[in-house]
């Protein structure tokens, strides 16, 4: 494995996306991290913090396609899938694609859609194609849908149910900048948007060349057995219900293996497990009670408690 190759493509993706999303590193690297493990984004932030943003600047990086739908109450399951329309002049049915067909699917706010509709990317979400009348039409192998949400509002919205959540493989929140970097962004925006000067970095195949080589990270055995405790605590925690499933065990194990790659490492260490966890969990539990703190605050807290309370292996267990 080329270690070297996966930290330069990263770096050159990350620096391109700050000039524009500033003082979003972590953030940024988390992102990358999905990208590279092949999993979904949930953006779960308040307005104006830059999550579409940060979407258009990954897509801009690699030079993908971005497609973008904002999600509202009357978006039908074909507004997304594409629908088959009848062609007078030949007197068949031609499909016309709808804007799944895309490398990003930027969902924009995807809690105001009909559950009805959310239940349309069930499927190409988690297999990557998708099925009209009858029909099943592959996506690109290259598919990332990166969704958008605001907490604070509750008013005409469907909250995503449990089965779509756990098809996320984080969910990231971007928080408000620093006073410091409040001003860079000023500064940066003051005669026009940085984000018209964007350029690729590096291509398609690039990105997926290095995704197939973080396969190659080793996860020991004693690092696999500090993740299954902390899952078997989810199953066994008396406010949740169900705890987490396999899908998202193999979607934690690939982030762990992505996110080694992108700091230069051959090898997952157990700070790997529990500083992901924090990203990869919480929004796939299904809560008894949340007592007095909302639902992703409740979520986040039993996470926290969690890894707090299960013994990491000692070292680094790289054999």
């Amino acid at each position: 494995m080329d270690t070297n190759r996966v930290v330069e493509i990263s770096q050159k993706v990350r620096e391109n996306i700050s000039k524009v999303m500033v003082g979003r590193n972590d953030t940024i690297d988390l992102l990358l991290t999905a990208l590279l493990a092949k999993g979904h984004v949930l953006l779960d932030d308040v307005p104006g913090i830059g999550k579409k943003m940060m979407a258009k600047c990954l897509a801009k990086s690699i030079s993908i396609e971005l497609k973008r739908v904002q999600f509202t109450p009357d978006l039908l399951p074909s507004d997304l899938t594409g629908l088959n329309v009848y062609s007078q002049k030949t007197s068949t049915f031609n499909f016309k694609e709808g804007p799944i067909f895309t490398n990003i699917l930027l969902a924009a706010e995807i809690n105001r859609a009909t559950p009805r509709t959310q239940s349309s990317l069930l499927e190409c979400m988690e297999e990557r194609q998708v099925t009209v009348d009858g029909v099943t039409r592959k996506l690109d192998s290259f598919f990332l849908v990166i969704a958008t949400q605001n907490p604070l509002e509750t008013q005409g919205i469907f909250p995503l149910p449990e089965a779509q959540n756990d098809r996320f493989f984080c969910r990231l929140k971007n928080g408000h900048p620093t006073k410091g970097d409040g001003f860079t962004i000023l500064t940066n925006n003051e005669s026009k948007d940085p984000f018209d000067d964007l350029t690729p970095v590096t291509t398609k195949a690039e990105i997926e060349a290095i995704s197939q080589e973080t396969n190659q990270v080793l996860v020991s055995q004693e690092i696999q057995e500090y993740m299954m405790n902390i899952v078997e605590e989810t199953r066994n925690h008396e406010q949740i219900i169900g705890g987490i499933s396999p899908r998202a065990s193999i979607a934690l194990l690939k982030g762990i293996q992505a996110y080694a790659a992108i700091k230069g490492r051959t090898y997952a260490i157990p700070e790997d497990v529990k500083y992901l966890s924090q990203f990869c969990l919480p929004h796939r539990l299904t809560l008894r009670g949340t007592g007095a703190y909302s639902k992703s605050e409740a979520q986040n807290r039993i996470i926290g408690d969690i890894l707090e309370n299960v013994p990491m292996p000692s070292g680094q267990a790289v054999g």
